[in-house]
C-alpha cells in the first residue's frame, strides 16, 4: 500500500501547511492529501485556509510526493469549470503530481453562498454533471453544456497540463459507486468496506482494478491520555458519520450533536498513543478491504512536528515491513 499524509486545513493555518507539507516528504510519506472547508467542524480546531491557494505553494516546497483534494465539492462555492480551470494549474504547477478528488460536499462549508443545502439525491445528480464538465473541459478546446443544474458557454483551459488530471470521486454506498465508477479513476471512502472496493471495480468500464484512496484518522504522542482527550476535543465530529456530518450547517450544530461522545467512544475508533502497532492493524482493514492507499490524518495542528519524526523512524517502517 501507499501510505499518505492528511494536510488538514481545519487545524492549521496556511503557512504551516506549506511547511509540513516539506515535512512529510521528507519523512517519506508517498502522497499528501488536502481537504477544502470553508469552516473547521469544531471550534476547537480553530482554521479554514483556502486550500487551493495553500496547494499552489505545496507544489513548490514538494518535488516527489503526489498531491490531491480530499475532497473538493465542484457545485456550489465553486463551479465546476473554475474547479477544472483550479485542477489544471495545479497539476502544471506540480509537474503531473496532482488527483483532483471531488465529492457531493457539506452543508457546513456549502451553505455559506446563502443557496441552501439541496437533499442527497439532487446533490449527487449535481456531481454527475459537474464530473461531466471538469472531464468535458479535460479533453481541451472550447467546452459548452447545458444540463439540469449547470450550463457552460464556451468554456476553455488555456493551459491545459502534459498529464491529464486524474478524476477520484468519493463513495459510501452502492448508489454513488454505481454512478461514479464509470466515470472516475479513483475511487475515495472513510471506511474499509470490502464490499465497496469490490463493486467498484465490477462497475468501471473495463472492469480492471483501480487505485482506492482511503482516509484514517490518528491522534499520536507519547503520553496516551493526553492524545485521546484531543483526539476527543478536536474529532468527536466524525463518531457522526457522513450521513449526519453532510447535513449540519456549522460548527456549534457538531459541537451539540456530538455532546454525548465520550472520550472512550473515540479512543475506540481512533488509534491514540505513542505506539505505531495500533495503527498498522487499522490500516491493515484497509488493504484487506481492497484499498490501494490510506492517508493518515495526525490529530492536533501542534502536533505535526513530532507525529512527522515518528512517521519517519518508526511508522512508516512497520507499515511497510
Amino acid at each position: 500500500m501507499r501510505i499518505g499524509y492528511t494536510l488538514m486545513t481545519e487545524q492549521t493555518g496556511p503557512d504551516d501547511l506549506v511547511r509540513f507539507a516539506a515535512g512529510a516528504e521528507r519523512a517519506g510519506f508517498d502522497f499528501e492529501v488536502m481537504s477544502d472547508h470553508y469552516s473547521p467542524w469544531l471550534d476547537e480546531q480553530g482554521h479554514a485556509p483556502y486550500a487551493w491557494a495553500v496547494l499552489g505553494a505545496v507544489t513548490q516546497v514538494t518535488e516527489r510526493a503526489e498531491l490531491m483534494t480530499y475532497v473538493t465539492c465542484p457545485t456550489m462555492r465553486y463551479h465546476p469549470a473554475v474547479v477544472a480551470q483550479k485542477a489544471a494549474t495545479v497539476q502544471a504547477l506540480s509537474g503531473g503530481r496532482f488527483t483532483l478528488g471531488l465529492g457531493a460536499g457539506e452543508n457546513l462549508n456549502e451553505h455559506v453562498i446563502g443557496r441552501g443545502w439541496p437533499p442527497a439525491n439532487v446533490r449527487h445528480e449535481m456531481l454527475a454533471e459537474a464530473v461531466q464538465i471538469i472531464g468535458g473541459l479535460f479533453d481541451g478546446g472550447y467546452f459548452d453544456y447545458e444540463g439540469k443544474h449547470f450550463r457552460v458557454d464556451s468554456a476553455k483551459l488555456w493551459d491545459l497540463p502534459r498529464t491529464r488530471v486524474p478524476i477520484g470521486v468519493a463513495v459510501s454506498g452502492s448508489q454513488s459507486v454505481q454512478r461514479f465508477a464509470p466515470v472516475a479513476d479513483v475511487m475515495i471512502a472513510v471506511e474499509p468496506k470490502v464490499e465497496l472496493s469490490q463493486e467498484w471495480d465490477a462497475t468501471k468500464l473495463g472492469g480492471a482494478p483501480s487505485r482506492k484512496v482511503g482516509q484514517l484518522p490518528v491522534s499520536w504522542g507519547t503520553d496516551r491520555d493526553a492524545a485521546v482527550k484531543r483526539a476527543h476535543e478536536q474529532f468527536r465530529w466524525f463518531a457522526g458519520g457522513w450521513k449526519v456530518n453532510a447535513e449540519l450547517p456549522g460548527p456549534a450544530g457538531f459541537a451539540g450533536a456530538t455532546q454525548f461522545v465520550r472520550e472512550d467512544d473515540v479512543a475506540g475508533s481512533i488509534p491514540c498513543g505513542p505506539d505505531a502497532e495500533p495503527i498498522v492493524e487499522a490500516v491493515r482493514e484497509f488493504e484487506k478491504a481492497g484499498f490501494t492507499d490510506v492517508a493518515l490524518v495526525q490529530i492536533g495542528g501542534d502536533q505535526q512536528e513530532g507525529f512527522l519524526d515518528f512517521a519517519e523512524k518508526e511508522l512508516l517502517p512497520a507499515l511497510r515491513g
